[in-house]
């Protein structure tokens, strides 16, 4: 990169890069280089804090930092991998290979608790991008090999003493989204009798997307699933795979597989890092009976008596994607409002419910009357759906509200098919 494309880059570090697009530039700066370096930055800024403080830094195009670890989910991993080291041996002793480095997030994360660390990626320029970043990350020594996944699995001693990462693609060759596991690149489970093979435990990280029973139907010796959510919003999922004999990694009861459903805070302090945690296994949550409100305690409007109740509850997203949607009800006094609502209500207050909550003002039917006596003075509002037939937009026009106020209404459905719309806070 010449003098005058890295002072153009420091000079219009915060600017707008779709207007510096448009703009003239002097003939001795790379243009699509400088924007790809201001950008990386400003978006580092907001998903990577530590690295975009760290001076020197190069980064890859758009898409590459779009689907690159967080620091908060690759801090996740690494307390995982610290665990596996208390209960079985010590990482610095292992070897730790990232088969599909990317831009190395989760990388530069967990080499330094290995002896030996190999970053693996078949783009060349990625890798060239992370050789130049390891060491100002304090990483000279980790390997970086340009290649694919299957043919470093080949040329790789098998040793029970590896920790394994890969993160397989989930778009086809023409860009489009894949749904299967199997389509996904590399494909895992072609490759799993070679990963159980080579490593003690590989970490395999796959989009929020993929059907976790789909994934565990298909893949051998998994002992843990991990949904990882950040802030609200479900990022990964984690499984960790045993090594060792191919038979008896058939032998796996995917039913009886712990699934961890995590909260995260988008933070890079690990002692702060975890909202809530919440573990269940699909064989409990087959064997537990549903736990609907009955229609019939839902009185009147007026919350008294035995009425919806006081508090209002809605799973985190990890444990949403999970289908912990019964298992919930025998771990908090809440009851299911409908099958497809997967919104809760208590009259207990449950400070530590892992999700959201409101306290339920008011509760109506949508019958005129009933609208009417609860949107009295009311013509704005924040207006959320959850079960319910209509869109957002189309239930904002029936009910003639502005988006905006103070006042937040969710509209919903009961397991009866009785329509209501809740005031909350």
């Amino acid at each position: 990169m010449t003098d005058a494309t890295q002072a153009f880059i420091r000079e219009h570090a915060d600017d707008d890069v779709r207007q510096l697009a448009l703009g003239r530039v002097p003939a001795d700066v790379n243009l699509r280089e400088a924007l790809t370096q201001i950008e990386g930055r400003q978006l580092a800024a907001r998903k990577l804090p530590l690295l975009a403080a760290t001076d020197g830094i190069l980064y890859p195009p758009r898409l590459s930092l779009e689907q690159c670890s967080s620091e908060a989910t690759a801090l996740y991993k690494r307390h995982l991998l610290e665990q596996l080291s208390i209960v079985h041996c010590p990482l610095s002793i292992v070897n730790f290979i990232d088969l599909t480095g990317g831009f190395g997030i989760d990388f530069m994360t967990l080499a330094p608790l290995f002896s030996r660390a190999v970053y693996v990626e078949r783009n060349a320029d990625l890798c060239a991008v992370v050789r130049h970043n390891l060491p100002l990350v304090g990483l000279p020594a980790a390997e970086v090999v340009c290649g694919e996944a299957e043919d470093i699995l080949s040329g790789e001693p098998a040793t029970a003493g590896t920790v394994l990462l890969i993160d397989p693609a989930r778009r086809d060759a023409a860009g489009r989204k894949v749904a299967l596991i199997e389509d996904c690149t590399p494909d895992v489970c072609a490759l799993q009798e070679q990963l159980r093979r080579h490593a003690a435990y590989t970490l395999i990280k796959l989009s929020p997307m993929l059907d976790i029973v789909a994934a565990l139907r298909a893949l051998r010796g998994i002992t843990d699933v991990h949904v990882v959510s950040v802030d609200g919003e479900c990022k990964e999922l984690l499984l960790v795979m045993q090594g060792g004999d191919a038979s008896v990694a058939q032998q796996t009861d995917y039913d009886h597989i712990p699934i961890h459903c995590v909260d995260l805070v988008a933070s890079s302090n690990p002692s702060s890092l975890l909202r809530s945690s919440f573990t269940f296994t699909l064989a409990e949550e087959h064997s537990t009976p549903q736990d609907y409100l009955l229609p019939s305690l839902i009185k009147s409007p007026s919350l008294t008596g035995e009425g919806l109740g006081e508090g209002l509850y809605e799973p985190n997203p990890s444990i949403l994607k999970a289908g912990a949607f019964k298992t919930i009800c025998q771990r908090f006094p809440v009851h299911k409002l409908a099958q497809h609502s997967h919104l809760y209500v208590s009259n207990t207050p449950i400070p530590d419910f892992p999700g959201r909550s409101w306290r339920i003002d008011d509760v109506s039917s949508f019958s005129k009357s009933d609208l009417r006596r609860l949107l009295a003075g009311v013509d704005a509002a924040d207006l959320t759906v959850r079960g319910f037939p209509m869109s957002v937009a189309s239930l904002r026009k029936q009910l003639h509200l502005r988006e905006g106020g103070n006042t937040h209404l969710i509209a919903t459905t009961l397991s009866d098919g009785t329509k209501l719309l809740l005031k909350v806070r």
